[in-house]
């Protein structure tokens, strides 16, 4: 930016104007408040706010002068001068910059600056001056008359109060050693206040250091146990197990009590137990797949400090019934460590071969996996793992093939799993051989036609043996020997000999499915005839499935399913909703019934739980502003430990308000502990508060209009 001489002239004298105007308006009420500070308080604190209202100062006033740039001086100079036909931004560019008219008009400008004096800089702000000048006197004159503090009576209550803050014991120097222990493998630490948190079993260690010295001290814990205090030179020392969190307090003998008699804290953090993830299996219990050689076993562990060794232990169970024998053993797993001693995956793949595992044995697999804590560690195990090997089918019909009979199975399939089953036998792949694709349609097929048998006997007809292809085991029907099945006169199956007057047998015997009307007449006639069409497709099913052609009868299947369908939705029985009609009350019976004998409602309201009566005597004291009896409390809250959420927390707000009573913090605090402590009430109803004189006149101006209703 080219700028000329007289125009850098103009902007210097408008820049220092701004900084004179925010330095006027500033410095007269910081110089007073300098000034007040210098007067009440200190030189060095009214030195340091000096230099901090200075700063501040300079800070306003740069960025009020930021704001007058190049752009303000060219608005500046066409608001004084109007024959610079706002266009004064041209004696601010470079020459070299210029095109066209502009030179020519950069020249005419100069020529009429010079004939012209104009002045930028902003007027005196003398309002604003003259009310900063005021606050700065108003600053003086309050710091000048405000009243100074009068000299403390020697016999007055706060000399008394000095002189019971002289009479204390003060704690020059605290510190507190703690040693962890070593399994922990945690660095030993120092700390400057006399409450802390530290693992279990650590060693503590305490120096202490009184003004003016005691002949003896010691630290009295809050179950009545004291370990003394031994000087050392000017300084107290002493040291403790952390078994439990505890509570305790410094006394001293031959001095005054210290200035800070609470009780301290000591929190025991105890050592957790491992914690155990499965990672394989995913399951608990595995099946033996053909061919499988290995078990890969994969566990991770994590601890709060270190993992000792792992031990997977192994039980093997042979045998079945009563005759099963167990052997057990254990093995280490590869370890791998993830997080060094503190989290470690455990791997191991498990030989079956040389395990000796057979058909019919069970492997059960169960990580333990322990910690180092001392003397006793804790230890965890795992959910237990079982690898079986299912034991193969029984032969108990071995030789005796003339003997034993082939029963139906427990249930029919469905025509929806018939089709699933064929369009399976479809997508195999490979194909089988044809011998075993056509044994695997013809039992298809077996299955259709026991599927039709069973809907056929809605419609009346006459059941059938179902004859199975050679070597199904599904099915009864013709003997092995190929004999065929006795007939009776009317095409049916002979029935078996049966016990001589058995109902059933008679019926079998001399009676018919076709004769018995419930077989017959459970079906409206539109019913049946879808019913008909259903075991029509189902005929045409069986046949393509028997001759070894799944293809073809796929689509029968499907039509068949489509039509069962429609069988059970027609059987379904619709009922219209009829609403619930009640007699109408009779008005003239309410409440007159005889009620004697009948006992007062007042006797079942259960009674509150006398357990914690202490506790709940304790908020009702604290509550009615009464005094407590803090030695109960005490005592139960101590025979009652393990049952409250923070039962150190409550002692200690308890013995600060028994040492303050007027402390309404100290009561507070016990009472906010006492809330999470106390069991929870059963509900019981409130007695109906009686109303005062505005509250019965409401009432019976509400009595008064329901009266003219």
């Amino acid at each position: 930016m080219s700028r000329e001489p007289r125009l850098a002239s103009l902007h210097r004298r408008a820049l220092r104007r701004r900084v004179a105007i925010v330095l006027a308006c500033a410095l007269p009420p910081l110089a007073a408040i300098v000034a007040v500070c210098a007067m009440r308080a200190s030189i060095a604190a009214a030195g340091v706010l000096a230099i901090a209202g200075i700063a501040i100062a300079a800070w306003v006033a740069s960025r009020a002068v930021r704001r007058l740039d190049a752009r303000w001086l060219a608005r500046a100079l066409d608001a004084a001068l109007p024959r610079l036909e706002d266009s004064a931004a041209l004696l601010l560019r470079e020459p070299s910059a210029l095109k066209g008219l502009e030179p020519l008009q950069r020249a005419r400008l100069a020529t009429r600056l010079a004939r012209a004096t104009p002045d930028l800089r902003e007027a005196w702000p003398r309002r604003a001056v003259g009310l900063a000048a005021a606050l700065a006197f108003a600053l003086l004159a309050i710091g000048i008359a405000w009243p100074t503090r009068k000299p403390v009576d020697a016999n007055g209550p706060a000399a008394a109060a000095t002189a019971s803050r002289a009479l204390a014991t003060r704690i020059v120097q605290a510190e507190l050693a703690i040693e962890p222990p070593a399994y922990t493998r945690l660095p030993a630490r120092r700390e400057g206040t006399l409450d802390a948190k530290a693992p279990e079993g650590s060693q503590l260690h305490w120096r202490l250091r009184f003004d003016p010295q005691p002949s003896s001290a010691s630290l009295a814990f809050h179950d009545g146990e004291r370990v003394p205090l031994e000087r050392d030179g000017e300084a107290w020392r002493a040291q403790r197990r952390l078994e439990a969190s505890a509570l305790y307090r410094i006394t001293l003998e031959g001095a005054p009590p210290p200035e800070d008699d609470r009780l301290h804290r000591l929190d025991a953090i105890a050592d957790r137990a491992p914690e155990v993830r499965v990672i394989r299996p995913e399951r608990s219990l595995t099946l033996v797949e053909p061919g499988q050689q290995r078990w890969e076993l994969e566990f991770e562990a994590d601890d709060d400090h270190a993992l000792a060794d792992p031990m997977l232990s192994l039980t093997l169970a042979r045998g079945g019934g009563e005759n099963v024998t167990f052997s057990e053993r254990d093995i280490a797993p590869a370890i791998e460590e993830v997080d060094g001693r503190r989290q470690q995956r455990y791997r191991h793949s498990l030989d079956l071969g040389t395990l000796g595992i057979a058909a019919g044995d069970d492997v059960i697999v169960r990580l333990r996996v322990a910690d180092n804590r001392e003397p006793e560690p804790n230890t965890t195990r795992s959910p237990s793992f079982i690898l079986r090997w299912p034991a193969e089918a029984a032969g108990d019909g071995a030789g005796l093939e003339g003997v034993v009979q082939h029963v139906l199975p427990a249930y029919f399939r469905s025509q929806r799993q018939i089709i699933i089953d064929t369009e399976a036998l479809l997508a195999e792949q490979p194909r089988p051989a044809p011998d075993r694709f056509l044994a695997r349609s013809d039992a298809l097929g077996v299955d259709q036609r026991v599927l039709r048998l069973r809907y056929g006997q809605f419609l009346g007809e006459e059941t059938e043996t179902p004859q199975p292809p050679a070597g199904d085991t599904h099915a009864q029907g013709e003997a092995h020997d190929g004999a065929q099945a006795p007939v009776d006169a009317h095409g049916h199956d002979a029935p078996a000999p049966g016990r001589f007057g058995d109902a059933a047998d008679v019926v079998a015997e001399y009676g018919h499915v076709h004769d018995i009307a419930e077989a017959a007449t459970l079906l409206d006639p539109e019913t049946k005839e879808t019913l008909r069409a259903a075991l029509a497709e189902m005929w045409q099913s069986e046949l393509h499935l028997r001759q070894g052609e799944p293809h073809l009868a796929l689509p029968y299947e499907y039509r068949a399913l489509d039509l069962i369908k429609r069988v059970q939705q027609s059987t379904r029985i619709y009922l219209a909703r009829v609403g619930l009609e009640l007699p109408a009350p009779d008005e003239s019976r309410r409440l007159g019934g005889d009620r004697e004998g009948v006992p007062d409602r007042a006797g079942t309201l259960p009674r509150a739980p006398a357990e914690a009566a202490p506790l709940r005597a304790l908020w009702q004291s604290l509550d009615a502003g009464e005094v407590p009896d803090w030695e109960e409390s005490l005592r139960w809250i101590a025979a009652n430990r393990a049952k409250l959420p923070d039962a150190l927390g409550l002692i200690a707000a308890i013995d600060a308000a028994r040492r303050d009573p007027a402390c309404a913090n100290c009561s507070a605090q016990v009472r906010g502990l006492l809330w999470r402590a106390l069991p929870p009430l059963p509900a019981q109803s409130a007695a109906r508060v009686v109303p005062d004189a505005a509250g019965r006149t409401y009432l019976d101006a509400l009595h008064d209009a329901g009266g003219d209703r």
